[in-house]
């Protein structure tokens, strides 16, 4: 098949061409012929705590591939289910729940990379955002379900569920050691909801944590003097900048300042809600009651708890920010997978699956394809 698009981003530069597909995987190049649209890679999310009335928290496995299909539709191909903060118990069901419905991807050959399209976006593996946060930082988790870092537990999430990344603050007892063992367990290592200084930011670094959970938002102000763990994130090249950009939870200007303080590092995600695609109201995230107004989700005392957006709508706010189109693109695509350390997502290669998206030169979704087959 033809993809009858006018350029590409393959091996993550725009060049002018059109792809064809065949069995699933991008099998050639053709001169543009008459196409219009731009394929892009499939994008991938690094923080999705629901979706479409779904709550990963509560989710059947059923009930995980309705919001992996909905997912798809807005052009993401993989993410990772976000379990926030809870009683122990409910969070290692949750994390079961989650595993049979990847098995269940995988039976079906959507998960991987595999050439069977299935319909959904691939469950990437799960985001723990919790429960080893700091009070002080919590935002919308409760309080009774924050716990110091437990090395048993952490185990016992690692039994439960394929962990990909988990979320921690640096500077709770024992939370350096712990981060030695989730990265020699394959586990990305986030600090998120901290009060960490400047200095406990850096030897959770060096002690291989590998990024920061939604920048700025549940974390200790940075100050010219005390710059905290954003400044420090920030001035180190081997941090990986994860941010919610939806004018929301960052202001214009700041959102514009991390893109350029942290270029082909900067991971957009939008830590979508369960009402994320759905209207105004009163929802739930996990054991929280949040409420959604004028699109803006918030929690019981008015605090942010997650976004609303889509992140190929986030990645065209970052290009009317200034960025190119291809730099945009590479924040929802190669640098999420980059960090998962997933070279078959987020690039579209000779050979590699055609997991991509077709949009307009202003990111305007136009179709998307899961393993060459269309959604929808």
């Amino acid at each position: 098949m033809r993809l009858g698009v006018s350029a590409a981003i393959l091996n993550g530069e725009l060049v002018d061409t059109d792809l064809e597909v065949w069995e699933g995987r991008i099998s050639g190049v053709r001169s543009p012929a008459g196409g219009t649209g731009i394929a892009i890679p499939g994008l991938v999310d690094l923080q999705v705590n629901g979706y479409g009335g779904v709550d990963f928290m509560t989710a059947t496995p059923e009930d995980h591939r309705q919001a992996a299909r909905a997912l798809l539709q807005t052009g993401v191909t993989a993410f990772l289910p976000t379990i926030v903060s809870a009683p122990v118990e409910d969070m290692i069901a949750a994390m079961e729940r989650i595993a049979a419905a990847l098995r269940a991807q995988v039976r079906g050959g959507t998960a991987g990379g595999g050439t069977a399209g299935g319909g959904e976006a691939e469950i990437a593996g799960i985001h723990a955002e919790g429960p080893f946060l700091s009070p002080a930082r919590r935002g919308v988790h409760p309080v009774e379900a924050l716990r110091d870092p437990d090395l048993e537990l952490a185990e016992r999430f690692i039994s439960a569920g394929p962990l990909a990344l988990m979320t921690l603050a640096p500077e709770l007892p024992g939370a350096l050691e712990l981060i030695e063992v989730l990265v020699a367990r394959g586990v990305v290592v986030s600090c998120g909801h901290t009060d960490a200084t400047a200095e406990v930011a850096g030897q959770a670094f060096d002690r291989g944590a590998r990024t920061v959970t939604h920048l700025f938002n549940g974390m200790r102000p940075m100050g010219h003097r005390d710059p905290g763990i954003v400044g420090a994130a920030l001035s180190r090249v081997d941090v990986t900048i994860q941010i919610i950009l939806d004018h929301v939870h960052l202001a214009p200007d700041i959102e514009r300042l991390v893109w350029r303080a942290a270029p082909g590092r900067l991971a957009l995600v939008t830590d979508d809600v369960p009402a994320a695609g759905l209207a105004d109201g009163s929802y739930t995230l996990g054991p929280s009651a949040i409420t959604v107004r004028d699109g803006v989700a918030t929690g019981p005392a008015g605090q942010l708890s997650g976004g609303m957006s889509t992140l190929l709508e986030s990645a065209a706010r970052l290009q009317k920010l200034g960025a190119a189109l291809a730099e945009a693109v590479s924040t929802v695509t190669e640098v999420p997978a980059r960090l998962l350390g997933r070279d078959d997502l987020g690039r579209l290669t000779l050979g590699g699956p055609a997991d991509l998206v077709v949009v307009d030169g202003d990111l305007s979704l136009r179709r998307v394809l899961k393993a060459g087959v269309q959604a929808g």
